[in-house]
């Protein structure tokens, strides 16, 4: 069985192969996807997002809040679930959140979220997957 927390390294036509081209733009090619066109951002189950490429686990529902964007935003991941590194693309200098597994980019983290963190982590849809919880049996 391999090892859940061992980094993914796959060549680009591995990746090609393994994911959507929409998944691929985002993931492999730091895209962005439309805002307000991921059915994740009305997402309002309780569960966990992963990371489309390799599952690793990113963010609980527990910190998923509406921040008005067009993107499902977050204000904290889960721990070890994401890095971050600066990106000065695009005549500006933001952080960019990435895969802590695999390297795919997911999005921006932006200091303007609500408490406790006052961060926004600003995800693209495409780039996460959705596991609702289980159902509690006391409710």
């Amino acid at each position: 069985m391999a090892d859940p927390t061992a980094p993914v390294i796959k060549s680009a036509d591995e990746w090609r192969r393994e994911l959507t081209p929409e998944q691929y733009q985002i993931l492999r090619c730091h895209g962005t996807e439309p805002a307000g066109t991921s059915l994740l951002n009305r997402e309002k189950r309780r569960g966990s997002f992963q990371c489309a490429g390799c599952g690793q686990p990113l963010f609980s529902s527990d910190t998923k809040f509406e921040s008005g964007t067009g993107w499902p935003s977050f204000w904290a991941p889960l721990e070890g679930g994401v890095a971050t590194s600066v990106d000065r693309s695009h005549g500006m200098m933001r952080v960019e959140v990435q895969c802590a597994r695999c390297g795919g980019h997911l999005g921006h983290v932006f200091p303007d979220g609500p408490r406790p963190t006052g961060e926004r982590y600003c995800m693209n849809g495409v780039a996460l997957t959705f596991s609702p919880a289980e159902p509690n049996p006391s409710e």
